[in-house]
């Protein structure tokens, strides 16, 4: 073989070397940097931008995708010590042309950490309308999502604002007095004898209490590898302080039932998804609102636990897509009565 091809093969191969190297050195020796770019690389190509808005020197992070138009725009609430990331897998299967936005709850992600006083389910309501009026998408009511937490949040911004939303979704929310506990509340409850918050199954130190935790939010088992639970644990532990600060109000009286004490001001349309192997929140909690709330629509997963947005995206996405289209038609249709 000539010489000159031999150097080039050998070239060529030493230049795909060098970034296949790179990754196996990052993915042993810096799993939270790539994880970091896995959530930059996703936003890209999903076609989502990265956005700030101020309010009185408080900044909200975001994303956003497309332009109000013919149908609702979607404001999207992830739940506790996540962050708007969360709703990729959903997004890919909702259309490109509808209006989407994601936002960092407060103190979580890019937006503003401040002190415990924002962290109970009232403060972050006014919080979350404050983002609304900043970027003006209450000038058209909106169809809002909220999950756990976010759902918790959700519920109780639609019964103090009910003019800013034509449609609701709560997806597995928090803030319930459920019939039956969950493998997690009695947990909590044990917690609660022990005054031990160092052991919070949701705030993970270590790759097993990640795995853990993983566990116990989803029914699906992921096969992850124990470099990447490392990066999820490396990613979250700056941040350990802050979760622990946010679940102790979370938990208290105030914010422990706020749902249930509002779910009956809520006017707009409500949509509830719930996984019926939920370890987190028991899906008993479906038809307490069902109960309280005899028009909303009420979709139970099978095989699915508290995780609906990264165990069953397409499914999620689709539920939320035909009951939005289901509002408007019936809207179309009650106009037309009127007319």
């Amino acid at each position: 073989m000539d010489l000159d091809v031999v150097n080039m093969l050998v070239i060529a191969g030493g230049m795909l070397a060098i970034p296949i190297l790179a990754f196996v050195a990052s993915f042993l020796l810096w799993p939270a940097a790539l994880i970091k770019v896995y959530y930059w690389y996703w936003r890209r190509r999903l076609g989502l931008q990265v956005d700030y808005a101020e309010h009185e020197g408080y900044r909200f992070c975001y994303t956003h995708r497309g332009k109000p138009g013919s149908k609702p725009s979607i404001l999207m609430l992830h739940g506790f010590s996540a962050h708007k990331d969360m709703w990729l897998g959903m997004v890919k299967f909702l259309p490109t042309n509808m209006h989407l936005l994601c936002v960092d709850m407060p103190g979580h992600g890019g937006t503003t950490r401040t002190s415990a006083v924002d962290y109970t389910i009232e403060a972050q309501v006014k919080r979350i309308h404050q983002f609304v009026e900043c970027i003006q998408l209450n000038k058209k009511p909106f169809h809002l999502v909220g999950t756990s937490m976010g759902g918790n949040v959700a519920g109780v911004y639609a019964a103090r604002y009910p003019s800013d939303l034509c449609n609701l979704t709560l997806i597995c929310p928090a803030g319930l007095n459920h019939p039956e506990e969950s493998t997690f509340v009695k947990h909590l409850r044990d917690l609660e004898k022990t005054k031990d918050v160092s052991s919070i199954p949701l705030i993970p130190s270590t790759p097993e209490e990640m795995e853990e935790m993983l566990k116990l939010c989803s029914f699906v088992r992921f096969k992850i590898p124990q470099q990447v639970l490392q990066g999820l644990v490396d990613v979250r532990i700056p941040h350990n302080d802050f979760y622990r600060e946010v679940f102790t109000e979370l938990v208290r009286e105030e914010s422990r039932q706020s749902l249930h004490e509002n779910m009956h001001l809520i006017s707009a349309p409500l949509q509830v998804i719930w996984g019926k192997q939920d370890q987190v929140l028991d899906v008993s909690g479906a038809s307490v609102l069902a109960e309280a709330l005899p028009g909303c629509q009420v979709d139970l997963l099978d095989n699915c636990g508290h995780s609906v947005a990264v165990e069953r995206p397409r499914k999620a996405a689709q539920l939320i897509l035909d009951f939005i289209n289901r509002q408007q038609n019936s809207g179309i249709r009650s106009n037309k009565k009127l007319s």
